[in-house]
């Protein structure tokens, strides 16, 4: 067995079964679950992020999830800095760590680690999102103006990553593509190996819009509204994520089931590719072109990890 602490990260599209895979690898290898979903970490949001239930866990630990009430800030740079402690934790357990979730930017600040930058700033946030609020795409076509290098690398509709550009760039009083220059505090002491789930995209968008309606039955409304029943406002970061945005927008009758569904489907598609295209560019990533639950895929993977931990 390998004396380096190993580390095995499991990616790919929301839907793509990581969940069940890295179930799968920590019961073969005796493995613990650090969770990669940025919404998953939020207490109360259950259906609509696909969170596996405590008892289908198998009595496995899965680390980062219900971890925060849904109005507490929860940064890439925070997951970094808990994520990597908790390596250490289950290390020093003698378990090997399992990363699972789509989040790809959480994984590359976990495993590459983050460039130095200025920290939040949450009033120019507020005004940054009342201007794309009025028109749609301007934050992106800001961007453009400022660093047209980091633009390029941005889908205009990927908000949260423009804004964190911008606000880099306004408030460094650089573009943010030099700030990223200055190097970034990559994780030490771990072997990494790195899993991605790529299935036929058809069958992923036939499998999400499944899932989709079956939230919807099962109570993602009722879930939305018991959560702003205990006070926490529509503000707080989770509602942002798709489903629960559409599930919010109904309750407070801004739109109906069926427009919800249809806008809940059309932006999850959206997600899932570009995920996608954000793993495909994941240096070192072994594909396996399947659902994580499917026989071929567990076999495959297990066949890695086993060689890997060799």
């Amino acid at each position: 067995m390998r004396i380096t602490p190993s580390l095995v990260a499991i990616v790919g599209p929301t839907g793509s079964g990581k969940s069940d895979l890295a179930l799968k690898i920590a019961r073969q290898f005796g493995g613990e679950i650090l969770n990669c979903d940025s919404v998953q970490v939020y207490r109360y949001f259950n259906i609509g992020t696909a969170k596996m239930p405590e008892h289908e866990r198998e009595g496995i630990p899965h680390h980062l999830v219900d971890a925060f009430d849904p109005d507490e800030i929860f940064t890439a740079g925070d997951f970094s800095r808990s994520g990597r402690r908790i390596l250490h934790e289950i290390t020093r357990r003698g378990k090997l760590p399992i990363v699972s979730g789509g989040t790809g930017f959480y994984v590359r600040a976990l495993i590459d680690g983050l460039a130095p930058g200025p920290q939040r700033d949450e009033t120019l946030r507020v005004r940054l999102a009342a201007r794309e609020q009025k028109r749609t795409g301007s934050l992106h076509r800001l961007l453009r103006r400022f660093d047209p290098v980091t633009a390029a690398r941005m889908h205009a509709n990927d908000v949260p990553k423009v804004m964190r550009a911008l606000e880099i760039c306004l408030s460094s009083r650089r573009p943010a593509a030099e700030v990223f220059e200055a190097g970034r505090d990559a994780l030490e002491g771990f072997a990494v190996l790195k899993i991605g789930l790529f299935p036929d995209r058809e069958t992923l968008y036939g499998r999400l819009e499944a899932r989709l309606e079956k939230m919807f039955v099962e109570g993602l409304l009722e879930e939305t509204a018991t959560i702003l029943a205990m006070g926490y406002p529509e503000s707080c970061k989770p509602f942002e994520s798709i489903g629960y945005k559409q599930a919010l927008q109904v309750v407070k009758g801004e739109l109906s089931v069926k427009d919800a569904l249809f806008y809940a489907r059309r932006d999850t598609r959206r997600y899932a590719k570009r995920q996608m295209t954000w793993f495909r560019q994941e240096p070192g990533l072994e594909v396996i072109r399947g659902f994580g639950e499917e026989t071929a895929t567990m076999e495959r993977a297990e066949q890695l990890v086993r060689a890997f931990l060799e």
